[in-house]
């Protein structure tokens, strides 16, 4: 007999919020007076995001029937089942949007590569703690880890989906970090991002922080080969990207990039989306125009208002007070799942609950980082608030994992 009363109810209660926070920016994204503009299946979206909230709370409900040995026992099983499906996806899988990552079944269409979130999660988390002699700290553990991680992201890269592979990317450096990986080494593997981001807004930014962060590695480490291998990959990094900049990227590639760090460069063009979400956030003000106010929004001059931009609705009909308590719900969400996993004793559940912590932090940093404009526009949703039945579906599997893990923590022992 399940006793509820061990079961997260925090975690629940924000799952609940967020969703409901998604549902009333959808309905005004595709609902109110920007109906007119909007094809009729657009104008669905509403409805068929309530019909896969209801499916996700029988998903959610049904998860904390399962036995926890599943996910383990299995975790191999789903992921040669997913990257089956995903080979399926790209041989044949519907395009949309230039993507080719749907899989047509009857009447539904289903993105893989969300699915494959999880499967991966599973299939790491599970080889990384299933001997004494296998941890990131391994080389050959290591790089098998990696592997698994890269094969469905090259995958998902050749479907055309760059934004959904970089989730899988951001992976590598946390559960590895998480699994043994020293500070220093944890540091080199993300130092490409960092320094990569510096060097777009300028060249010496990127040198600047190829320098500090050799110094660190040589603190964290005292390796000479190894602070000399940062600086070289730093220095190379910011010579690679200044001319691909200048000599590699097509016009309309550097345009995207030049709207990025300037986007009144070309305001009806690439920096067009940047404008809009930014002017629609900042013309919230304190507590936004109001539910179906809002000018960007309503006049349709947003794209993608009821996916990647959802942000941009919530900020400008709900202001600064909406956009924060939103922000906060994430926070919030991460920092529970960060407790959870941090009292948990069972390493494969503690470092599945750290994987699905990531693919939420980083769907939701790049998300809001696109829509106010700190980051490049990638197309990434903010979960479970944009549109995308899959998405919504495979995020609250994730979260119905985490609280599956951790109502049994108990007995999890009994598991191993």
């Amino acid at each position: 007999m399940i006793n509820l009363k061990e079961l997260s109810w925090s975690l629940v209660t924000i799952w609940a919020s967020l969703i409901a926070v998604g549902l009333v920016a959808i309905y005004s994204a595709t609902q109110g007076p920007v109906a007119e503009f909007l094809p009729s299946y657009i104008q669905f979206n509403f409805y068929k995001q309530l019909i896969s909230f209801g499916i996700a709370i029988l998903l959610l409900i049904g998860l904390q029937f399962i036995n926890p040995r599943t996910f383990q026992e299995g975790s191999y099983i789903f992921y040669g089942l997913g990257i089956l499906l995903m080979i399926l996806t790209l041989l044949i899988g519907k395009e949309v949007n230039g993507a080719r990552s749907w899989l047509v079944l009857g009447p539904f269409n289903l993105q893989v590569s969300e699915l494959m979130k999880i499967a991966t999660i599973l299939a790491v988390a599970n080889y990384l703690t299933s001997g004494r002699n296998i941890s990131a700290e391994n080389l050959k553990s290591a790089i098998i880890a990696v592997s698994l991680i890269v094969l469905p992201a090259v995958l998902i890269i050749l479907q055309n989906d760059m934004g959904t592979a970089i989730i899988f990317f951001a992976l590598i450096p946390v559960v590895l970090f998480w699994s043994g990986l020293p500070y220093g080494i944890s540091l080199f593997i993300i130092s490409p991002a960092i320094i990569g981001y510096l060097t777009i807004i300028s060249w010496y930014w990127g040198l600047i922080a190829a320098i500090i962060i050799t110094l660190a590695i040589f603190m964290l480490q005292r390796r000479t080969w190894l602070t000399f291998t940062s600086f070289v990959t730093g220095v190379l990094l910011v010579i690679g990207i200044q001319v691909a900049l200048n000599q590699v990227l097509q016009p309309h590639q550097r345009a995207r990039i030049e709207a990025f760090t300037n986007p009144s460069f070309d305001p009806q063009g690439a920096g067009w989306n940047v404008i809009q979400a930014k002017t629609a956030i900042g013309s919230g003000g304190i507590y936004g125009k109001g539910f179906l106010e809002g000018t960007q929004t309503q006049l349709r001059f947003l794209p993608e208002q009821w996916t990647d931009f959802i942000f941009c609705v919530i900020g400008e009909e709900f202001g600064f007070v909406g956009a924060g308590f939103t922000v906060l719900l994430l926070l919030a969400l991460t920092l529970r799942l960060l407790r959870m996993a941090a009292v948990h004793k069972h390493p494969f559940a503690r470092l599945v609950i750290v994987g699905v912590l990531t693919v939420f932090f980083t769907h939701f940093f790049i998300n809001v980082g696109s829509a106010t404009g700190l980051l490049p526009v990638i197309g990434i949703p903010l979960p479970f608030i944009s549109y995308g039945g899959s998405a919504l579906i495979t995020n609250t599997l994730m979260l119905g994992i985490c609280l599956n893990l951790d109502f049994y923590k108990r007995q999890f022992s009994i598991y191993r």
